[in-house]
């Protein structure tokens, strides 16, 4: 009560500062605690079918800035020509806090494509890994920030939420299916917890925010071509319109192909995406946007694996795809597993030896931003966006109950999914004096669906098996329907924030967001012989927090010194999935268990805070943090009970504790070479035991799961004349796998190196590039993901994914 006392005397006295924008854990509950624990029916047999994961606007500077401001954008100019690092910036953007911008010299390193999250590995207290090399593969990502997993950060592109965007959700969508990546202009992530303008429902521990370039003033293009390992291509034009007529139209469209040949088994990963922008100036200081985006995919996926699978069957051990005469002979008995299959400790052979899983989805994204100057004191910023997303995510089901009589020992089931969402983001800013004021309000409303079906395969020599990615009715409708969920969830979020500069250089942000999620529906259809169930979860939840407050301190002691403190509390809406799938309570085993959830059921919340020092030189950058994060009420999805057995239980974990620190040093020594070294330290740890169905398990002082609690990152880059070269290396540390960490993945590095040349104008071409990259240039064995099927309370469990081999890639681009 004092804090909140406190944090309302602020907002009382203090104003916004005028700011530019740029472009689950959860603890298990503790033995003897009230809260039910709710327990899924989806056994062994359905573990391996997987779910889908699921944009930042801009508003000029005007009026007043600070002459801290001025030297602050000084020095921070002279440091972005003199270095290719990670910069990091104390402007106030979007965030009353200090960000982590990765400058266009950072993206450039990379092949074209690669997703931003990858980029952003640069980054200290970052952990990004994937089963592909560009980072695009869904269910294969897995990004933690200090601690905080994806689905726990608020993300934005071009102003628009991608919310709960996990391979397990249907609330969101992937920042790959968002925005091509060549289409990035800038890239900032959060130190802290994050400003409360940000519009999201799942901001726990901090913000990423993701701008598109503005179309050239003069018509124009660009093209790409890359080629890589294993047969993988990629192809990027882009036509700009330049300005239009004398009030400044202007537009571009651009085109994105990209074909992933895959480093283990057959199958590809294809994506194709259609990205477009208009920009209208409006006078002098106003001006309207509008954008699209269009995706889809379809992608074969790589196998689950586990540490026995390692241990016995070696690091490539792929789906059965394209031999289905061999899938089908040992569905139906009359073809032994392949040599080792049957004896990996704890794991039936046929959940190794599957046929194919796959995916395949289609989004469509768009909206119009306004930035409007209506006063010189009174700024109006609003966005008004919509999301639709169609996916299905499938896998070969051998399981003699679900097949047909007399038909093929083989089915392929697909968790189909739909989502439609629309919203609007808008918020006023007032400069008064050395106060700025500012308050907003978003809202989304999501409908959504999932079910889950079974498609018939052929009989062996009667006709082409179905494909991972579809069509999956090639032989029929499907025969089998498991169930059919539909919510409906609304989402308001109200802002108000104040900032002032108590003096020169000292500015101090004050602020609070309210929000308020409610989600009704559940399962319109129940298969009670396939789930074991007389009635699945229905009903409402509600999420409410009328006061979340945030605090920041920023004092720029001169043009080199900073120091700042951020405060802030946030809380994450309900996620929504399907039965047995995912951290929801909507996917427990049934009504009863829902409902008994739900009467102790709490939002997760977290309390978040930082302090930081900065120094900027054109040779020398330093930036040093420390925090504490508290998680309150995360809830989880866990593997109990038996390796034979696994049960999947959602649980309200309690309470978890991180406390860390990051430490970036880049030095400039010379023109155009830039060294930059960072290390992080992360010490998360459950705070509470846990009484489960699956046994009781003294959690308290365990550390977390899936993160490292140290990580070295180094690079060197090198530019002269048209030539760049870059080399990076990242060091993560040992990551628990279960729980109760009696199972763990030992660490390792991964480095990469690329050289770029450009040769300039070349007849009617432009910017002729040339440039080459290695993925994982030592070719190191190591675990990308971790827990897509829950992780285990103890030991072993099927539900990891490896990560990408060394692979090649040259690309040349051109402008015109």
């Amino acid at each position: 009560m004092r804090t909140r006392s406190l944090l309302l005397s602020f907002i009382a006295l203090f104003a916004v500062r005028q700011s530019a924008l740029a472009a689950g854990h959860q603890p298990l509950p503790a033995a003897g605690d009230a809260s039910p624990v709710s327990v899924s029916a989806h056994s062994a047999k359905h573990h391996a079918l997987k779910t889908a994961p699921k944009a930042v606007s801009g508003a000029s500077a005007r009026n007043g800035v600070e002459r801290a401001t001025l030297a602050r954008r000084k020095t921070e100019a002279l440091e972005s020509r003199a270095t290719e690092s990670v910069a990091v910036t104390g402007r106030q953007l979007t965030g009353r806090d200090a960000e982590q911008a990765v400058s266009k010299a950072i993206m450039r390193q990379y092949v074209p494509g690669t997703s931003a999250y990858k980029m952003l590995d640069r980054t200290p207290g970052v952990s990004f890994t994937s089963t592909d090399p560009f980072g695009i593969d869904s269910f294969g990502a897995n990004l933690y920030v200090r601690g905080f997993f994806m689905n726990q950060m608020g993300v934005t592109v071009d102003g628009v939420p991608l919310n709960d965007q996990t391979y397990q959700s249907v609330s969101g969508m992937s920042l790959a299916s968002a925005i091509i990546p060549d289409d990035i202009q800038s890239m900032r992530m959060s130190q802290g917890a994050g400003s409360v303008e940000l519009p999201s429902m799942n901001t726990l521990g901090g913000t990423i925010q993701i701008g598109s370039s503005d179309p050239d003033d003069k018509r124009g293009g660009k093209v790409s071509q890359s080629f890589g390992s294993y047969g993988s291509y990629r192809t990027y034009v882009r036509l700009d319109s330049g300005k239009l007529n004398q009030t400044g139209t202007k537009l571009y469209t651009s085109y994105a192909r990209t074909d992933e040949g895959m480093w283990m088994g057959s199958g590809d990963q294809f994506m194709q995406q259609v990205d477009a922008k208009l920009v209208q100036p409006i006078n002098e200081r106003s001006r309207m946007s509008a954008f699209f985006n269009w995706s889809s995919l379809a992608q074969w996926n790589y196998p689950d694996t586990s540490i026995g699978i390692l241990k016995n069957l070696g690091w490539r051990t792929p789906h059965l795809y394209p031999n289905y005469a061999l899938a089908y002979g040992i569905a139906n008995g009359t073809r032994p597993y392949p040599a080792g299959y049957d004896s990996v400790p704890g794991i039936d052979g046929s959940n190794i030896a599957m046929y194919d899983g796959g995916q395949a989805e289609t989004n469509y994204m768009g909206g119009l931003h306004f930035d409007l100057a209506l006063t010189d004191h009174l700024t109006w910023n609003s966005t008004v966006y919509g999301h639709s997303q169609t996916g299905y995510y499938s896998y070969t089901d051998s399981d003699p109950d679900d097949q047909v009589e007399g038909g093929a020992p083989l089915s392929e089931e697909v968790w189909q999914n739909r989502q439609e969402r629309y919203g609007f983001d808008t918020s006023l800013r007032y400069k008064w004096g050395r106060h700025t004021i500012e308050g907003g309000v978003w809202y989304e409303n999501n409908n959504q669906q999932a079910g889950l079906f079974n498609y018939r395969e052929p009989i062996l020599g009667q006709g082409a098996p179905l494909k991972a990615v579809g069509p999956y009715d090639v032989y029929g409708p499907a025969y089998l329907e498991g169930y059919n969920f539909q919510w409906n969830t609304n989402v308001m979020q109200f802002h108000l924030q104040d900032s002032i500069q108590l003096a020169e250089g000292l500015i101090l942000h004050a602020g609070f967001k309210s929000m308020t999620a409610t989600t009704s529906g559940g399962a319109q259809y129940n298969n009670a012989d396939w789930t074991g169930a007389d009635a699945l979860p229905n009903g409402s939840l509600t999420a409410s927090q009328a006061f979340l407050p945030h605090i920041n301190l920023d004092w720029h002691i001169n043009r080199h010194h900073e120091i700042y403190v951020d405060v802030a509390e946030n809380m994450r809406a309900y996620e929504v999935s399907a039965y047995g799938v995912a951290n929801s309570v909507y996917s427990v085993q049934d009504q009863a268990t829902f409902q008994a959830q739900k009467k102790s059921l709490e939002p997760s919340k977290a309390w978040v805070y930082l302090g930081g020092y900065r120094y900027s030189s054109k040779l020398l950058q330093v930036n040093a943090t420390v925090y504490h994060a508290s998680l309150i009420h995360p809830i989880l999805a866990a593997a109990v009970g038996s390796l034979t057995n696994p049960v999947s239980q959602v649980i309200d974990f309690g309470h978890i504790s991180m406390t860390g620190a990051n430490g970036d040093i880049t030095i400039t020594p010379i023109d155009g070479l830039s060294i930059s070294n960072n290390l992080s330290y992360n010490k998360g740890t459950y705070d509470r035991n846990v009484d489960t169905v699956g046994g009781y398990y003294a959690l308290a002082g365990k550390n977390i799961v899936n993160y490292p609690a140290w990580m070295y990152k180094t690079s060197v880059a090198y530019s002269w004349k048209g030539m760049t070269a870059h080399f990076d290396a990242n060091y993560y540390s040992r990551r628990y796998y279960s729980f109760m960490n009696d199972t763990s993945i030992g660490g390792y590095w991964l480095a990469n190196a690329g050289a770029q040349y450009r040769f300039g104008k070349l007849s009617v071409l432009k910017d002729v590039t040339a440039s080459f990259n290695v993925y994982n240039l030592f070719n190191t064995k190591y675990i990308s993901m971790m827990g897509e099927n829950d992780n285990p309370a103890v030991g072993d469990y099927q539900s990891m994914e490896r990560g990408a081999v060394r692979e090649f890639f040259g690309t040349v681009s051109a402008s015109f």
